[in-house]
């Protein structure tokens, strides 16, 4: 997929592209049903809502081979004690460390992958995994929260408030070893990394957005900016210096209440509809997304159906336009514009 548009012009002239970047033509699908990095019940069902939403019709129609890979399984460890209040160590580790291997076969065997969750503590597996087969990987975040707290400023010791703090390499210092997470070592800069949508942001979380210089946009940044020059800004950020795979992770609290109301920890004043599905159609744009993650839908936090239903069918909508969807419609490819068929025998009578 040619880079298009206005961020593409801009990042053309300094990437000094000629030829279009190459992506996978297979999109690979993973369920991560888990729910121990947060304290609310059910969110482990979020990739069956998803599916039931209609994700994998939905990609049929665009022009990818899709793999239904299922759901992974994860292994609770008994007598998980906290760890200097750091809840479920053990078996979130456990659950990351799974998903960052079945991450890694996929990326590794030419898949896009998307990865349903579940929780955000999910994203330590799934980043690890695809940074295994692209070390020179970028992220991109679109979220409510910063997800960067350490253990020792973290309010509430849930740890799908944190994965960002276990990848950065600047935070090494600042992060004890915590049971489970042998497996994996910071492997990202903060100059790697991007933040689309923050509006409830800890103030430890706050301290080091600044300390490490991280881009990061506010939805008050949106509400100035605008959203085309948010995105401008994004890619330019993290692909002006060279091409390189995208991580995109998406949780579905970065929009609006109204619109994504089954959520474990929904802030007023989100994206809009249209502002979401720009993020992704711009990060489609560049050619460059390898593996994006969908979290964060509970099913069980829904008041009524019709809120599950509009909070899966709006992932899916997501995800669609990650992979290329546009609002124009799907575009499925045909030769030639069909003609019109004259019969010459009904002419005569």
């Amino acid at each position: 997929m040619a880079l298009r548009g206005p961020v593409s012009r801009l990042l053309r002239s300094q990437l000094g592209l000629t030829s279009q970047p190459s992506r996978a033509q297979s999109v690979a699908v993973l369920g991560a049903p888990f729910s121990r990095g947060q304290k609310r019940g059910g969110v482990e069902h979020g990739p069956k809502a998803i599916r039931d939403a209609g994700l994998l019709e939905r990609l049929s129609g665009l022009d990818y081979a899709v793999h239904d890979f299922g759901d992974l399984s994860f292994h609770h460890v008994e007598k998980d004690e906290p760890y200097m209040d750091v809840k479920f160590p053990r078996t979130v580790g456990a659950a990351n460390k799974t998903l960052s291997g079945a991450v890694s076969r996929a990326v590794g065997a030419g898949h896009t992958l998307v990865m349903l969750g579940g929780d955000h503590s999910l994203a330590i597996g799934s980043v690890a995994g695809h940074a295994q087969q692209c070390p020179d990987l970028c992220l991109i975040w679109v979220d409510a929260h910063a997800d960067i707290n350490t253990p020792m400023s973290s309010p509430s010791g849930n740890l799908h408030g944190q994965p960002v703090a276990f990848m950065l390499k600047e935070l090494q210092d600042k992060m004890p070893d915590i049971p489970g997470f042998s497996w994996t070592k910071p492997f990202l800069s903060s100059r790697d990394l991007v933040y689309i949508g923050l509006r409830d942001v800890d103030p430890g979380e706050y301290q080091i957005l600044k300390d490490l210089n991280i881009q990061y946009f506010t939805m008050r940044d949106i509400d100035r900016l605008g959203i085309q020059r948010v995105m401008e800004v994004s890619l330019d950020h993290l692909l002006s210096r060279k091409q390189r795979p995208i991580h995109l992770s998406f949780d579905v609290d970065a929009f609006d209440p109204s619109l994504a109301p089954a959520t474990g920890t929904p802030v007023n004043g989100g994206l809009t509809y249209r502002e979401g599905i720009y993020i992704t159609e711009e990060i489609h744009n560049t050619g460059l997304l390898s593996v994006m993650d969908l979290v964060e839908v509970n099913p069980m936090l829904g008041a009524t159906r019709q809120a599950v239903e509009a909070t899966a069918s709006l992932a899916v909508d997501v995800i669609a336009s990650s992979l290329g969807q546009t609002r124009e419609g799907a575009h499925a490819s045909i030769d030639e514009i069909p003609s019109v068929k004259v019969d010459t025998e009904q002419l005569r009578l």
